[in-house]
Order: C-alpha cells, then sequence, then structure tokens
C-alpha cells in the first residue's frame, strides 16, 4: 500500500469501527431498556472481570465501553482488508454486508464470549434472531458500505 492508500485505509477502518460501535452499542441499550446503560456497558467489560464487573460502577461500565469499541475497530479492520483485497466484496457490498453481520454474530457469541469470563447463556432461538439480525444492520451492512465509499467501487469486471 502507499502512504495515500494507507491513509484512506486507517480512516476507512476508523470511520467504520466507530459508526459500527456506537450503532451496535445503541442498539444493545435500546433493545434492553429495563437496564441501565451503564449494566449493558458492564456486560461488556465481563468479558475480562466477570462478575465482579457490575459492582465496578462506572469504572468498569468505561472499561466496557472502550472494549466494545476496540472490539469493533478490529473488526472493521479485518473487513477492511479483506475488502481492499477481494473486489466482490465493494461490488457487492449488501450482501457482503449481510454475510460480515452473520459471521461476526457467529464468531461473538461461540468463540470470543466463551473464551472471555463473561457468564452469559447460550442463545435462544428468538435472541440468535435478533442478535443476527442487529449486528447485520449495525455492522455488517454499514461497515460495508462505508468499505464501497471510503476504499472505492471496483472497476467493472
Amino acid at each position: 500500500m502507499t502512504t495515500s492508500t494507507t491513509g484512506g485505509f486507517a480512516r476507512a477502518t476508523l470511520t467504520a469501527g466507530l459508526i459500527a460501535g456506537a450503532l451496535d452499542i445503541t442498539a444493545a441499550v435500546v433493545e434492553n431498556l429495563k437496564y441501565p446503560a451503564q449494566s449493558i456497558f458492564q456486560s461488556v467489560a465481563s468479558g475480562w472481570l466477570g462478575a465482579a464487573s457490575y459492582t465496578g460502577g462506572w469504572p468498569t461500565a468505561a472499561l466496557g465501553l472502550a472494549s466494545h469499541f476496540g472490539i469493533m475497530l478490529v473488526i472493521a479492520a479485518i473487513y477492511m482488508i479483506l475488502a481492499s483485497r477481494m473486489d466482490l466484496l465493494r461490488r457487492q457490498w449488501i450482501a457482503a454486508g449481510v454475510v460480515w453481520g452473520c459471521a461476526v454474530w457467529v464468531a461473538m457469541t461461540y468463540v470470543v464470549v466463551p473464551l472471555s469470563q463473561a457468564t452469559l447463556h447460550a442463545p435462544t432461538m428468538e435472541s440468535a434472531i435478533k442478535g443476527i439480525l442487529t449486528h447485520v444492520l449495525m455492522v455488517g451492512l454499514p461497515m460495508a458500505f462505508i468499505a464501497r465509499r471510503m476504499l472505492g467501487a471496483p472497476a467493472r469486471a
């Protein structure tokens, strides 16, 4: 990559990570209105701290929020690497975004969370459908759209 494409790649990654992160955590708060936002953020921190995250107040909530955005930036970087190397992901960005959102949900649900200290239960059918839809709409599609716009649409084959 040249310096200008490296800068474009970094901007695309940062933009996608921050936008998808904001959309995803907002969806988590809105979908769980019976709980305070602080406890939603602490549930992310429970990946590091286990159940103790819920007794740490706003400091553990801040850790959770920072962790959430850090994870989203990594997810965005992976997608931008793939999209910069595979024209199809930018050409068919809607399909790619749907697949990416599903892949992110599967990876988080069945790899990342089980390897963490979080004490979350296996998803029910209802929570799986809601989670997949959320990840498609709030993570996959925005990242795919940003990749197409910021990395450029590929030349027609």
